[in-house]
């Protein structure tokens, strides 16, 4: 072959010659450069603050930042309701400091929440049976004094084998006399019926002869004497010390529905031991219960006794969270779908049921996924219905009639595979007995929606006044609709762990409250409806404009609806078309909120990115094309980079954004940035070396 110049065409230059598409990719600007529009990423706090190679990408590319967790109402409020916003303070610091501003991400959702705080809201009131104790000592027991607090805390420690019993005591030093209250310990609040009577008793020994006393707070007389003395002596012998009418002369009763119990130790020094578990505070008042007919039902023993396996696994004891209350709680695991009694749990009752009386035979249980259960007798044979389980807490009743011959309680476990836990066993006939389990008394609908409304007003108002000036936009309301375009209800059975449904409590109008109270506290915010699967379910997005002009129909203004569009490389076009277009007509300002294009894999081919880079600019074009610009508020992108850290629970294993796992820009980089431009950005670029 000979070479030679094609004599119909001029001298060919650097600036002509084609480049390389990673050249390409490499000549693009900064994102924000190629629009007008706010840019959004929502990324990771710590990543952030940590990273810094993370952070300048960020700093560079974008005006506007989403926290993917740190705002949500899992991550940023206590167990009493408050806001904990130290360290999202610090990183809004930052990133002003860089130029961007913050989106807030989210008030009312139904994930990712506080489920135990709020749950325990609407709990059912527990009622204690007479002549038990209702302080909790744990964290004496413990040694962690959670909720306790002390006055001189280094005189107050926990001694094992110091008690009676060779049990916990409570050790006082008291190095120096001075007032009663310059060594202290005082309790978590408890709740109490207010004006019922209470007894309060312990064991106490000192080294030398000594005196203390009890205060309280929420108490008819919150210093009560004993005998007419203000303190109870103590010395080398274990003494009984009760506070309650008869011995303080005085009605000692309760002028609240929550008190605390104080020992006052340093009015004489020495060392002073206290019993912890002799310690209680009875409710004198309280109702008489009833006999449970299963001896361990409540699993406080700390063991199983009195349980075994007839089919199955063996049952555990399982403590700390797993328990639904107090100390633990029994797990059942069954490994393989079939026959209810292909796992069974027993326990003999402590008598035979008697014939023709009815008995209510109550447990609460949850699951680790949905499953199923029932209970059956032994001796004379008698079968609930099977209960359908969930990984919420509840409660099964089952009323039967006794024959004289039942000998026993079954938990029939087999149906589907899975781990359940069982707590707060009673089988019980009504007759009075001294003393058994908590009277429980459910919330009406009414105390449970003031409850759940206080709740979100409080937490509405604490963020958006907190964050006032730092934040201007808010996603009010997130994710409220079904797949089908109805409004959720709450009416689930696979409900996670933090999920709480507001709407369950509140009705549909939960949104309209949820935006006015964003509005009232700020009132220059943008607020907005955000919602998934728009672009799939084209139902979903009817019926989420529909909410949108239902909200408005009652008082409340909605600037804004977020479409969050995870979507894949594979989806439908024409529907992100129409979406689009119903969006554009609403007249409200749109957001692309999270937008991420999943490939499947993280080692995606050429051919994927390139059908990524496609789909990134496609949705661009369809935004621009169906959404007027005065309502094009702005788009953001859900993470920034294939990074395993930003993937560790959120599509692990994938490759959704725009920059690789080595932080370097993708094929989706310039399909994105063409979006943006409207245009193919490179081709403005030459063969000249840069």
């Amino acid at each position: 072959m000979e070479w030679g110049k094609d004599p119909s065409y001029g001298e060919v230059t650097i600036a002509e010659l084609p480049l390389a598409l990673a050249e390409k990719i490499s000549r693009y600007d900064a994102l924000n450069t190629y629009t007008d529009f706010i840019l959004g990423a929502g990324i990771d706090r710590t990543l952030y603050m940590e990273d810094e190679t993370f952070r300048n990408i960020v700093n560079e590319n974008f005006d506007d930042i989403t926290f993917g967790n740190s705002m949500k109402h899992r991550f940023i409020t206590d167990a009493n309701g408050g806001i904990t916003t130290s360290n999202v303070d610090a990183f809004i610091v930052t990133a002003k400091e860089a130029g961007l501003s913050i989106y807030g991400h989210t008030l009312v959702w139904h994930s990712n929440q506080n489920s135990s705080y709020l749950n325990g809201l609407i709990a059912p009131e527990v009622i204690p049976s007479a002549g038990e104790s209702q302080l909790d000592i744990s964290a004496l027991l413990d040694g962690s004094f959670d909720g306790w607090s002390r006055n001189n805390s280094g005189g107050i420690t926990i001694v094992e084998g110091a008690g009676l019993n060779d049990g916990s005591a409570v050790r006082f030093e008291v190095t120096t006399a001075g007032n009663e209250w310059d060594t202290q310990l005082t309790s978590p609040e408890l709740p109490v019926v207010e004006g019922h009577a209470y007894e309060v008793s312990f064991w106490i020994k000192s080294e030398d002869n000594g005196q203390a006393r009890m205060s309280f707070s929420g108490m008819n007389d919150n210093y009560p004497k004993i005998d007419e003395e203000a303190l109870f002596s103590t010395n080398a012998a274990w003494t009984q010390i009760k506070y309650n009418t008869n011995n303080s002369g005085d009605p000692l009763s309760t002028s609240a529905d929550v008190i605390k119990i104080a020992f006052d130790m340093g009015k004489i020094s020495g060392v002073y031991f206290v019993d912890i578990n002799s310690l209680s505070v009875v409710d004198l008042d309280a109702e008489p219960t009833y006999l449970n007919l299963i001896s361990n039902g409540d699993f406080e023993s700390g063991s199983l006794d009195g349980w075994s396996a007839y089919n199955g696994n063996t049952p555990v004891y399982v403590t700390g969270s797993d328990a639904y209350e107090g100390g633990g709680a029994m797990q059942v695991i069954n490994d393989a779908d079939g026959n209810e009694w292909d796992t069974q749990i027993h326990s003999d009752f402590t008598a035979n049921l008697t014939a023709d009386q009815t008995y209510t035979i109550s447990f609460m249980i949850r699951s680790e996924a949905v499953g199923s259960m029932r209970c059956s007798t032994t001796g004379n044979a008698q079968y609930q219905g099977d209960q359908a389980t969930t990984t919420t807490w509840s409660l099964v009743e089952w009323e039967i009639t006794g024959t004289g011959e039942e000998e026993g309680l079954n938990f029939d476990m087999g149906k589907i595979a899975g781990t359940y836990y069982i707590d707060n066993v009673i089988v019980t006939s009504g007759e009075a007995a001294p003393s058994s389990g908590p009277v429980i008394i459910e919330k009406t609908d009414e105390e449970k929606a003031e409850l759940i409304g206080g709740a979100m007003e409080s937490f509405i108002t604490q963020m958006v006044t907190h964050f006032k000036g730092d934040v201007h936009a808010w996603d009010v309301v997130n994710e409220a609709m079904k797949e089908g375009g109805s409004v959720r209800d709450g009416n689930v059975t696979d409900a996670g762990d933090d999920h709480f449904y507001w709407v369950k409590y509140l009705g549909k109008d939960y949104a309209v409250t949820a935006f006015n109270l964003a509005r009232q506290f700020d009132a220059d915010a943008k607020l907005f409806i955000n919602d998934y699967n728009l672009e799939y379910s084209l139902a979903k997005c009817d019926g989420l404009i529909e909410y949108v002009q239902y909200i408005e129909s009652q008082g409340a203004t909605v600037d804004g609806i977020g479409t969050q569009m995870h979507i894949s490389e594979t989806s439908d076009k024409d529907k992100i078309a129409q979406m689009f277009e119903k969006l554009g007509a609403t007249g409200k300002l749109i957001k692309i909120s999270e937008l991420d294009v999943r490939l499947g894999t993280n080692s995606p081919t050429a051919e994927q990115q390139a059908n990524q880079a496609d789909m990134y600019q496609y949705v661009l074009d369809m935004y621009m094309q169906y959404v007027p610009e005065a309502q094009r508020y702005g788009v953001t992108v859900w993470g920034l980079s294939d990074h395993e850290k930003e993937h560790e629970y959120w599509l692990p294993d994938e490759s959704p954004n725009i920059w690789d796992a080595n932080y370097e820009r993708k094929h989706a980089y310039k399909g994105f940035a063409d979006g943006l431009a409207g245009r193919d950005v490179s081709e403005d670029f030459t063969g000249e070396l840069e």
